[in-house]
């Protein structure tokens, strides 16, 4: 059964980040949804706690890293799947959301919104200029191979692609995975 859901929540847990065998970007959480209400001398009382995990999969998985933390309000949209199975003879479930869309509860907060790039990392990289006509090609192609102490000037990999946290320090990023590569989180 594949429904589509909407869930208001706290996420209970740490992002989880990894890739599926076939290479998928995939990111989990954990989401506590319950109710709220008046009973009847006035007083908030808390309802039952549902609990769901959540998945997101490809750019979504990566923006979820970047942007979720535990213990902020989040509004999850999705397909969930409910699974069951059985040990010892009795029967248990779970509850998970094939995420759509993830985003701040802005009713509880403010949040600040970047636009991410649909293009993988390495395509936004500027192209070299072509080859000017008379420029012979060498005996391994039109490139010359780079020669030891030909890095940076900052003395980091050339080839590798840095992030700018909040801080403003480089973060280096992991071009295999999407993840930051000295990243705390």
């Amino acid at each position: 059964m594949n429904d589509t859901i909407t869930i208001k929540g706290f996420v209970a847990t740490d992002i989880t980040s990894g890739t599926t065998p076939g290479g998928v970007a995939t990111a989990e959480f954990r989401i506590a949804s319950n109710s709220r209400r008046r009973d009847k001398d006035g007083q908030w009382v808390d309802g039952h706690t549902n609990w769901f995990t959540v998945q997101g999969y490809r750019h979504l998985a990566g923006n979820m890293g970047c942007s979720i933390r535990k213990g902020q309000p989040v509004i999850v949209v999705g397909t969930l799947r409910i699974r069951s199975w059985e040990r010892d003879g009795r029967v248990y479930y779970s509850h998970t959301i094939d995420a759509d869309a993830v985003g701040h509860d802005l009713t509880l907060g403010t949040a600040n919104f970047t636009r991410s790039s649909r293009k993988p990392l390495l395509s936004l990289v500027e192209p070299e200029p072509p080859l000017d006509a008379g420029r012979p090609a060498g005996p391994e192609g039109p490139f010359d191979e780079p020669e030891d102490g030909d890095e940076g000037a900052d003395g980091g990999d050339p080839a590798a692609a840095y992030v700018e946290d909040t801080n403003g320090d480089l973060l280096a990023l992991n071009l295999e995975t999407g993840e930051l590569a000295d990243s705390p989180v």
